[in-house]
């Protein structure tokens, strides 16, 4: 088990946001949860103070830190896609109520940015041609969600639309 483990702050949403996570990704499990023993900044005696949980094998703390804070590009979290489906999966649940950005990048509904990234796109932003390499790069700039047979379309040459 890693020594270190993301917090992500919350206002009274953080045992919603956690089972929304887990829900989505396998290896992903609440592991537990702390309620508050008094009332407090974070909440009133009985509410969710803290949640811990583990999501695709990685640990993470949810807490409801009492006050809403907002969450900067400067961190977030990409998640690997095998394919097009596991990609519009994951679009279309951490989407919803949030808001979508360029390149494959969203805020959930509670402000937290995510990178929805199939697992190919490395391989075709690296490729050692520097012509296919910019095809695919153009692409993407110009994707939302990012579109597999699209990107495959722009780095074999032809129109990435």
């Amino acid at each position: 088990m890693s020594k270190i483990s993301p917090c992500l702050w919350f206002n009274g949403e953080a045992e919603e946001a956690a089972k929304l996570y887990v829900s989505l990704l396998p290896d992903s499990r609440i592991e537990h949860v702390q309620r508050n023993v008094v009332d407090g900044p974070a909440g009133k005696a009985g509410t969710v103070l803290v949640v811990d949980f583990t999501l695709a094998g990685q640990r993470f703390m949810a807490l409801n830190g009492g006050m809403r804070f907002e969450y900067t590009h400067a961190v977030s979290f990409k998640i690997d896609c095998a394919d097009q489906a596991e990609v519009d999966r994951l679009w279309d649940a951490l989407s919803a109520g949030g808001k979508i950005e360029q390149c494959g990048w969203l805020k959930d509904r509670f402000g937290v940015s995510w990178q929805i990234v199939p697992s190919v796109l490395p391989r075709l932003l690296g490729d050692p041609d520097p012509a296919r390499a910019q095809r695919v790069m153009q692409a993407m700039l110009k994707m939302v969600k990012l579109d597999i047979a699209a990107l495959q379309r722009a780095y074999d040459g032809g129109a990435a639309a």
